[in-house]
């Protein structure tokens, strides 16, 4: 793991380059990274995440700066201007359901192919995927999900990038770590080593690549 400063680290992330960003409407993305890549003007970039919060929040400034093709998401509901995009055929919007999306994105860090899932079976959502029947009962294979980064938010960093999280932060930032290639994190607070317990560490060290340094 190295430190490194919020320009690099998104310096880095180049023009169509596929990105994890945690947080649940908001909560637990790592908002500064987001506004540095604003800033720098990265395109053509597709995001998985769980939503794309609201307008002037997170990701949602990303939607604002026309500067994604596609995202991966569970809800757009509270965000108008993804909405919009996607209804002007400007950004392409797959919505895929949040348990599956979760397990997906788990498949990917745990490095298998996909996962078999009951939902969608029977609906449209069935086009074009492979199902599979077990014991009786039909189910979708869902392939895993990975990203060229994962922009992740912890409320607790050690200097070696131990990882610790408080609330919704942990829904998704966690599953993202392990299935991106380079891992940028952003931390609310960075410790000595040795001040989080190793019961409370929920990413380990040898999975960050990067720490943002503060300031």
């Amino acid at each position: 793991m190295k430190m490194i400063s919020l320009h690099d680290a998104v310096e880095m992330i180049p023009a169509g380059a596929s990105l994890m960003i945690g947080g649940f409407m908001g909560v637990g993305t790592p908002d500064p990274v987001i506004d540095e890549i604003v800033r720098q003007g990265k395109r053509d970039l597709t995001v998985i995440a769980n939503d794309t919060a609201a307008p002037g929040v997170g990701i949602a400034k990303l939607v604002g700066a026309k500067l994604l093709r596609r995202v991966i998401v569970s809800h757009i509901g509270l965000n108008p201007e993804t909405q919009s995009q996607m209804l002007d055929g400007q950004l392409q919007v797959d919505l895929v359901p949040q348990g599956t999306l979760a397990e997906r994105i788990r498949a990917g860090g745990f490095g298998l192919g996909g996962i078999l899932t009951a939902t969608g079976v029977g609906t449209i959502v069935e086009h074009d995927k492979q199902k599979i029947t077990v014991d009786g009962r039909d189910y979708l294979l869902e392939t895993a999900l990975r990203a060229d980064f994962g922009l992740v938010h912890a409320f607790i960093a050690d200097y070696l990038g131990n990882l610790s999280y408080v609330l919704t932060a942990r829904n998704f930032n966690p599953l993202m770590a392990m299935a991106s290639k380079v891992v940028i994190v952003q931390a609310g607070n960075i410790v000595p080593v040795g001040l989080i317990s190793p019961d409370h560490v929920m990413t380990p060290a040898p999975v960050v690549d990067y720490l943002v340094m503060k300031g």
